[in-house]
């Protein structure tokens, strides 16, 4: 009888404690983010291992270990130029934009003014606009008040582009530290310029780095914008994307492809690390 009377009773919930399930979400999490890391890069990772091999086809098994093709890359003067160029673009794209997104974080971490929200979504506008449509309007642009195609055109397009990202980046910088140290040093008599240039600089300095060295990277990279905008200057994106129609350019393509893959990667790590210095992080209950 308390057999049949323990059957027909219902089950008990059981509790599972909220540290538990905290941990099944972010163990969850952590292994998507790796696949999503391996879906993107592991395949980046076949550049370097085909730059070493010692046949001009990208196929397995591999021929042997050469290094002829870093040599024939360097010995390249139409490459050496077109990284010549691509630096001094980014170079110059870098600095204006860090500028110019640096006087937008500014306003909009520090200011109220009417149509904030639409003034921010029209800064941001490039990042949703497809680049094809946004080459072929400054390309339109450029012919209508009669410019002529060159690395300033260039430079020009990727300041757009860059602008935003600089904004962004400086902004999670600039509401990452107290701001009672800006309203402090104004109490104390300084101006809002010297109070920018003594306090709030400083203290953004991480996040100017970081600035800098993505929209470098972002504008080394860039390829849509200035294949409508280069005219007879090519940039390095360019030059790689018109070698890979020889088999015998490949390797060498591949080799300069890799060197920019290794350098890229540890100048966004450092950039990150850069940014996130001095930002404050948020206290937690009960500490």
């Amino acid at each position: 009888m308390s057999t049949q009377s323990e059957a027909s009773r219902p089950a008990a919930h059981v509790h599972v404690p909220s540290s538990v399930m905290e941990g099944r979400k972010y163990g969850f999490l952590f292994f998507y983010a790796l696949f999503y890391i391996a879906f993107l890069y592991v395949p980046s990772l076949f550049l370097p291992l085909f730059s070493f091999n010692d046949s001009i086809y990208i196929a397995f098994p591999l021929k042997g270990f050469t290094l002829k093709w870093y040599g024939e890359m360097m010995a390249s003067a139409g490459l050496l130029d077109a990284l010549y160029n691509s630096l001094k673009v980014a170079g110059v794209v870098a600095v204006v934009a860090t500028i110019l997104g640096m006087l937008a974080a500014k306003a909009m971490t520090r200011y109220t003014f009417p149509a904030k929200g639409a003034l921010a979504s029209f800064i941001m506008l490039p990042f949703v606009v497809p680049g094809i449509i946004l080459g072929i309007a400054l390309l339109v642009l450029t012919f209508s008040i009669g410019l002529q195609l060159s690395l300033f055109t260039i430079a020009v397009a990727h300041v757009l582009v860059c602008v935003p990202f600089s904004m962004l980046v400086l902004i999670s910088r600039l509401e990452g530290f107290d701001k009672n140290l800006e309203e402090a040093s104004l109490d104390l008599g300084e101006n809002a310029w010297t109070t920018f240039w003594r306090v709030t600089f400083p203290l953004a300095l991480p996040g100017v780095i970081a600035s800098l060295l993505l929209t470098f990277l972002s504008s080394f990279d860039e390829f849509i914008l200035a294949f409508f905008l280069a005219g007879n200057e090519v940039t390095l994106p360019i030059y790689i994307w018109s070698q890979l129609r020889f088999p015998s350019k490949l390797p060498s393509v591949l080799a300069l492809g890799s060197l920019i893959f290794m350098v890229s990667f540890v100048l966004i790590v450092f950039a990150e690390w850069i940014r996130r210095r001095g930002v404050s992080e948020p206290t937690k209950p009960g500490a």
